[in-house]
């Protein structure tokens, strides 16, 4: 089984799989938290790409964590209500790691959510580094 099949396997095991792109790349992508409500739609993505480049026993990988929200709010931001945002990380290098939780309270209604946004990317390393893969983190997709 080579590195890209063991990725794809182990990838099972995360909250949406990789999969297999046209160009040779794997992707993921899915929702971390999405919060509806009234005439407000917040949402908060994890996308990854990756490419396993086999003749130099590298991979190049690509990651971003994307919020965005639409509607009417009632406050000085997107959030409407009151709520409470914490994000842990530290940088290095080119790699960004920690993780990101909310706990706000709209209408009554309490919402929750908390992401570990390098658990994906250290999963990954880790299976590359058991074969003899080393990992280049790029800072645009295309870069891929």
């Amino acid at each position: 089984m080579d590195l890209k099949d063991k990725i794809l396997e182990m990838s099972k095991s995360f909250p949406a799989p990789f999969r297999a792109e046209k160009d040779g790349s794997l992707s993921l992508e899915f929702i971390v938290a999405e919060r509806k409500v009234f005439l407000s739609k917040k949402t908060l993505k994890y996308r990854a790409r990756l490419r396993v480049n086999d003749e130099n026993k590298v991979i190049n990988f690509f990651e971003i964590l994307k919020e965005s929200g639409a509607g009417l709010s009632s406050g000085d931001d997107m959030s409407p209500g009151f709520g409470f945002k914490t994000e842990v990380s530290r940088i290095s290098g080119k790699e960004r790691e920690g993780n990101i939780a909310e706990l706000s309270t709209l209408f009554g209604k309490e919402y929750k959510y908390s992401f570990d946004f390098g658990s994906i990317r250290n999963a990954v390393k880790e299976e590359a580094e058991k074969l003899g893969y080393g990992m280049n983190i790029v800072l645009l997709e295309r870069n891929v």
